[in-house]
């Protein structure tokens, strides 16, 4: 089966967020990215950043494209994984639109600097392999982590409540 490239640069243009299937993960890993110029773009590593243990090891990975209406498995496909050298001209390209979408960043100064210390972008090339999709992937639970919210639900005082609610 081809790679519809129209279809997958549509997909990955309009959802922010692809799952990757990484070596040695027993589940797919959220992400996000940014498409540009044909490749998405992935940052790893790094404090605050996005953990993905493996892709910057990796010569492939499996992505999976979510559809942004129905958050719902768009497209599967194999991608060639490479780093972006920090210094490069691809990373002059690459890392000031990463950092431009990077969004609740603890600081914006010298974001693009640490991440050539601390961090790897990685380019997701699309390979012209598709991966039919797996129908148990919808009822995967989601990784754990220690992130927690800040407080409980604020409580509504003098307000209807819903019929539901009741």
């Amino acid at each position: 089966m081809g790679l519809n490239r129209a279809l997958l640069e549509e997909a990955a243009k309009k959802s922010g967020l692809l799952w990757l299937d990484l070596p040695g993960l027993p589940q797919p890993r959220a992400a996000w990215h940014v498409w540009h110029d044909g490749s998405a773009y992935v940052l790893t590593g790094g404090e605050g950043e996005q953990p993905l243990p493996g892709l910057p090891e990796a010569a492939q990975v499996t992505v999976i494209l979510r559809s942004k209406d129905k958050g719902g498995r768009l497209l599967t496909f194999v991608a060639d994984a490479e780093q972006v050298e920090p210094g490069s001209a691809l990373w002059d390209e690459v890392a000031p639109v990463l950092a431009k979408d990077r969004l609740n960043a603890r600081t914006h100064e010298g974001q693009v600097e640490t991440w050539a210390e601390k961090s790897w972008i990685v380019r997701l090339t699309p390979a012209d392999e598709v991966v039919e999709a797996d129908e148990e992937y919808a009822t995967v639970r989601p990784v754990p982590t220690p992130a927690t919210t800040a407080g409980p639900p604020p409580r509504l005082y003098g307000g209807k409540r819903r019929h539901v609610d009741r």
